[in-house]
């Protein structure tokens, strides 16, 4: 296989990561996931990401449309916000719709039972865990960042639930091998890692400052008292091992058996004994690097264990954190029934935005929620047509239903009370695109038809089809697609001003409605998002030309917005009007 049988791998991308990896290399960090190595070959974060995202093709293609991929890509940015480490936040973007129910149980259990762990941790605890990672983090991942990690966790008691690989690490062969990474970590042998080389890389440095400077050298020889020959000789030996701290044979070795003069001894001593050092430190410098390679080489496989389980443990604990900070639950998934159904549901954007949020009910097809409510979604009905006022939350409930479709089957939890998920195989989730062209009629019917005709199951989000062609066949072809999808046995949910239109429905299809109950004291509009099943809901136009009277100043203006009311009902503004006042 070639690095250009990889999706989004170009030639330009082939000939950067062949140069700075190898071919056989890259194809393995491309296989393995491991976006750490293609970025520090010269690829783009984002590009990289990508790259990954589709090595299994089959897993992107459960989004089918741009706007599914948009949710997607939101979703795991914002559960990439609590990652403790870069590196757990780069797997987190780099997760995928799974194939099959077993992976998706499989890693909801490792993340609930992360969760949990976690939720079980005193606060010390947590702030323990979080430096630990912060530590492993600071030097960018790394054997000794890696192996310190694990030995902080370890320490801190971190052996049970989505800790539990560190349990059977050997802690003195990490401690012997951090050790001899750290002394590794320079590019050489590192300053304290051995008592000897340190004592001669010391004495090579004070030779070659004397060496800079003979002259200051004989001046203190002289003022020792001597002249020349063999006192000047032996004066210069002392001199040079009291300030140096060299062997007295390894300087006298050094001394040149004649000069012409004591410029020139001294010079000639220096340069000679500043090599005869420099070879003493390569010398010992090779000697320590092998016995540390060697203890390396003992320790490596518990090494390789420990950063492969701080890796792993880091995604769990994002995770985890993930789903605590937006109290995420387990789906329960269905496979002999086609449902997608939950109960208080909130929308994750508008929580990660710390908006108000009111939580929906919400299902289609075959569910089993047994809700304390006097609005219990209707069981069966494989297709919901939602309509009702403008900002009612329709188009947030379409995002939703998407979201939690989407964790679900990336094996997460979801941000529901409880929540039945079939598994299907395409996502088609389509917002409202006010573009009224035939391009945009075209290109969205091939966007969202497909699916439907291909096999598999699939899940329908359509947002105001109606935006982009003209109403009478925008309610014809919408007629049509919700005949289709349910043919096609798929869900679908298809939010439309157009529900009147669409009558009569199949028979496994219904009609939803979100109703506007009113505007606040200060004239804000006032939504119940809760869908009201089997009913139509009305935009209300009164609510809003009421706050459009209210606030007119000119006296024009006003009288223009008096001759609206009229024509949607003067009585019910004027009611409108008088409850908004009385209520303030």
């Amino acid at each position: 296989m070639d690095l250009e049988d990889y999706w989004g791998v170009g030639p330009k991308t082939r000939e950067l990561l062949a140069e700075n990896l190898g071919v056989e290399a890259a194809i393995a960090a491309i296989e393995s996931g491991d976006l750490r190595t293609l970025t520090e070959a010269g690829l783009s974060r984002g590009r990289a990401t990508r790259i990954l995202r589709r090595t299994d093709g089959a897993a992107m293609d459960v989004l089918a449309t741009r706007d599914a991929r948009d949710v997607y890509k939101s979703v795991l940015d914002l559960a990439a916000e609590f990652a403790v480490t870069q590196h757990a936040a780069d797997s987190i973007r780099l997760l995928t719709p799974k194939a099959s129910r077993t992976e998706m149980e499989a890693h909801l259990e490792t993340v609930i039972e992360a969760r949990d762990a976690w939720t079980g941790l005193s606060e010390s605890d947590r702030e323990r865990v979080t430096e630990a990672f912060e530590a492993y983090d600071s030097v960018e991942g790394g054997d000794l960042a890696g192996v310190r990690a694990a030995l902080a966790l370890k320490a801190a008691g971190m052996t049970t639930g989505p800790f539990e690989t560190l349990a059977d690490l050997d802690t003195e062969h990490l401690e012997v091998g951090a050790e001899a990474l750290d002394a590794l970590s320079a590019g050489g042998v590192a300053e304290g890692a051995d008592e000897r080389l340190d004592d001669l890389r010391s004495q090579r440095g004070a030779v070659e400052d004397m060496a800079a400077n003979p002259e200051r050298v004989i001046e203190a020889v002289r003022e020792a008292g001597v002249g020349g020959g063999d006192a000047f000789r032996e004066t210069f030996v002392r001199h040079v091992v009291e300030e140096a701290g060299v062997d007295v044979e390894a300087v006298r070795d050094a001394t040149p058996r004649e000069a012409a003069n004591a410029t020139d001894f001294v010079a000639e001593a220096l340069r000679t004994l500043a090599t005869d050092r420099q070879d003493a430190v390569t010398e010992r410098e090779q000697e320590v690097s092998d016995q540390l390679e060697t203890t390396l080489s003992a320790a490596r496989e518990e090494i390789d264990r420990a950063v492969a389980a701080v890796d792993e443990i880091a995604l769990a604990v994002s995770l985890a954190r993930f789903a605590i900070a937006f109290d995420l639950t387990a789906p329960t998934y269905v496979e002999d029934r086609d449902v997608i159904a939950v109960e208080n549901a909130d929308n994750l954007s508008l929580l990660g935005a710390e908006a108000d949020v009111q939580p929906i009910t919400y299902a289609v097809g075959d569910h089993t929620l047994s809700v304390d409510r006097a609005r219990v979604p209707p069981d069966g009905d494989r297709v919901a047509v939602l309509t009702g006022a403008n900002s009612g939350g329709k188009t947030t409930l379409l995002e939703t239903l998407c979201q939690v479709q989407l964790l679900a089957q990336m094996g997460l939890p979801v941000p529901a009370e409880t929540a039945e998920v079939g598994i299907v195989d395409v996502i088609v989730f389509h917002r409202r695109h006010a573009s009224f062209n035939a391009g945009v009629l075209e290109s969205t019917l091939r966007s969202v038809v497909p699916p439907l005709t291909d096999e598999g199951r699939t899940l329908m989000l359509v947002d105001e089809f109606e935006a982009i062609t003209e109403p009478g066949s925008a309610a014809d072809l919408l007629h049509g697609l919700v005949t289709l999808t349910v043919d096609r046995a798929a869900l679908g949910v298809f939010v439309t001003h157009l529900a009147d239109d669409l009558e009569p429905l199949p028979q496994t299809a219904r009609t939803d409605g979100i109703f506007a109950e009113g505007l606040t004291t200060d004239l804000e509009l006032e939504v119940d998002y809760q869908p009201r099943f089997e009913t139509v809901g009305r935009s209300t136009p009164e609510f809003i030309v009421s706050r459009l009277v209210a606030d007119a100043e000119d006296r024009t203006e006003r009288s223009g917005f008096r001759t609206l009311a009229e024509a949607v009902g003067e009585q019910a503004v004027q009611r409108t009007l008088s409850d908004a006042e009385w209520s303030a």
